[in-house]
């Protein structure tokens, strides 16, 4: 989640690789940037309506950021001495004992889930992530599981669940590293984030809240109320670069971090994270804390969705509505929504037009839903008249009047169990999908889906030959996407198997006797 920044700010030379020392001057009009590093590669870029989404590009760079990075390329420093200096001046910005810059958020994870296990024991460290022998559990609430989980299981960490006060005390115990919160999930949960810290701090166990796409503000509002150690986005709301992160507070714990990361020679040692970085990092927060005023930023991506709205609210069926910054989306956004009774195209559809037409916008339309969000965050102001032209265009051309249904009384009757090959682009699976007995609209299937550890209710089509499949496998908190494309022949089916951010593959399947 990043900011629009009307200021300029030059980085002293001399204190580029410590506490970077910002002079004001008036903004520069800036000029739409060139495409050529991408385009000669033969990749388009696009205008991102989705925020911050690491896949679609993350948040832009501050131009003070960039500018510091390049300064800071120039020189050869030793990285030790960069940290203690860039951890000192995070720290004093932020509030803290201490802070590190990492690799991203979920490095920083890694790296205070080895600081728990190991500590600064150079022998402990050099056997992560095998941690048998250590004390190794990772006590987590049912709420705060995601898909982030394998941050705490990389650096050797076993993770144990619980969900009742109950549930949590009878883990805590001398086998406990540290318990780890979600900070968007901690209200959700059962415990609130003091009684755990008090808990754990009784039998000396640390606690770590992942807060990646929050905002950093001072007094802490996580360290306040007991944690020790909090991680954060750089490439987000804070607008550093992509690939860094922030781990901020108590002292030993952010030492024994640094220790087990690169460049030292531990587990952590593939995530590297450049002097360049730090710098970066070190100077986004400095704008963050110092210069950057959120609420004008927020007032100008707000005149952006009223132009939107203004634009596409002239097609009947089509309305909009601005919503406010509010949890892990700390900006204002504005949903999108049309009445499929007059407006005949679903969400996936929106996507594939939008995705692929002139200019190419990323959206996050999708599904068979009748409504998205816009995120303004990562888009520069000449892209809000073409994002509104391009969505009246794909609204005013589609076709009137309700959707059609979704499947023909001569569809394929898919009832019963299939037995399902799956092709990855290297191995193989095999899986299971019962659908149910035709009920309700035709076309429209329901039924189960069971992999090889999981399993979950799915839903999809049939239009005539034609089957779609969507399935949501859940796997310790984490989610799993399947969606299967194909035609199907009697008691067989075979088409392209669609696997989220995993790629695509196939699959093959016979319906069981």
């Amino acid at each position: 989640m990043s900011r629009i920044s009307r200021r300029k700010a030059f980085l002293s030379a001399a204190g580029a690789a410590a506490a970077p020392h910002m002079t004001m001057a008036a903004p520069a009009a800036e000029t739409a940037p060139s495409a050529s590093v991408y385009t000669k590669l033969g990749v388009t870029p696009f205008i991102n309506c989705t925020a911050t989404y690491t896949i679609n590009g993350g948040a832009p760079m501050l131009p003070e950021v960039k500018r510091a990075m390049d300064e800071a390329s120039n020189w050869a420093v030793n990285l030790d001495e960069l940290m203690e200096k860039a951890g000192a001046r995070v720290a004093s910005l932020l509030g803290g004992e201490s802070a590190l810059i990492s690799a991203g958020c979920a490095a920083a994870l890694c790296h205070a889930t080895a600081a728990c296990i190991a500590g600064g024991d150079p022998e402990k460290m050099k056997r992560l992530p095998d941690s048998s022998g250590m004390r190794n559990e990772v006590l987590i609430a049912r709420q705060s599981r995601n898909d982030y989980d394998h941050a705490y299981r990389t650096a050797g960490g076993r993770l144990v669940e619980f969900d009742t006060p109950e549930e949590f005390h009878a883990a805590l115990g001398h086998r406990t590293a540290a318990v780890v919160v979600l900070g968007t999930g901690e209200a959700k949960g059962k415990l609130r984030l003091e009684q755990i810290a008090e808990a754990a701090h009784k039998i000396g166990v640390p606690v770590i809240v992942d807060a990646a796409a929050e905002l950093p503000v001072k007094p802490n509002p996580y360290l306040s109320r007991g944690a020790d150690v909090v991680a954060y986005s750089g490439g987000k709301i804070l607008r550093g670069p992509q690939s860094a992160g922030v781990l901020l507070g108590r002292k030993d714990l952010i030492q024994a971090a640094w220790t087990n990361s690169a460049p030292h020679h531990g587990y952590g040692r593939a995530m590297k994270v450049s002097k360049e970085e730090i710098v970066g990092m070190v100077t986004a927060l400095e704008l963050f804390t110092t210069t950057r005023d959120l609420q004008a930023e927020y007032r100008t991506w707000e005149s952006w969705y009223k132009m939107i709205s203004d634009e596409i609210t002239r097609i009947d069926g089509v309305s909009t509505r601005q919503i406010g910054p509010a949890g892990a989306s700390p900006f204002p956004v504005m949903e999108v929504s049309w009445d499929s009774n007059k407006v005949g195209i679903l969400g996936e559809e929106v996507y594939e037009k939008l995705l692929h037409g002139t200019p190419r916008i990323m959206s996050h339309a999708g599904g068979e839903s009748t409504s998205f969000v816009i995120r303004a965050v990562a888009m520069r102001p000449e892209q809000a008249p073409l994002v509104a032209k391009r969505l009246a265009e794909v609204f005013r051309n589609a076709p009137k009047g309700p959707l059609p249904p979704g499947g023909a009384s001569g569809s394929a009757d898919l009832t019963g169990t299939w037995d399902v090959d799956l092709k990855f682009t290297r191995g193989s699976a095999k899986h299971s999908l019962t659908f149910d007995a035709p009920k309700g609209k035709p076309g429209l299937v329901r039924g189960l889906h069971v992999g090889q550890s999981a399993r979950n209710r799915f839903k999809g089509t049939v239009k005539g030959s034609q089957v779609t499949v969507q399935s949501q496998l859940l796997l310790e908190g984490m989610h799993i996407t399947y969606k299967f494309t194909g035609n199907v022949q009697g008691d067989m089916m075979s088409g392209e198997l669609s696997l989220g951010e995993f790629g695509k593959g196939s699959f093959t399947a016979k319906r069981a006797s």
